[in-house]
């Protein structure tokens, strides 16, 4: 697991912790917290993703070996 998505998914438990305990308490304030959490969980899944993607363009890529036994030269 990317190390970014791990740092946003805590940042995510973390503010929803913090949300539970603003509006326990009765603080309207627990509304930005709501937010951070939704913002942070949407970083989560795009790095997520993001590395999914890089893992598996990386394994597409054709190898430079391959490619000098096929005659393509760059």
């Amino acid at each position: 697991m990317p190390r970014l998505a791990l740092y946003a998914l805590a940042v995510c438990v973390l503010a929803v912790v913090a949300a539970v305990v603003s509006f326990v308490q009765g603080n309207w304030l627990g509304i930005v917290w709501v937010l951070l959490a939704g913002l942070s969980s949407n970083m989560g899944w795009y790095y997520l993703r993001r590395a999914r993607f890089e893992r598996a363009a990386a394994s597409a890529a054709p190898t430079p070996a391959a490619e000098a036994s096929r005659g393509v030269t760059g």
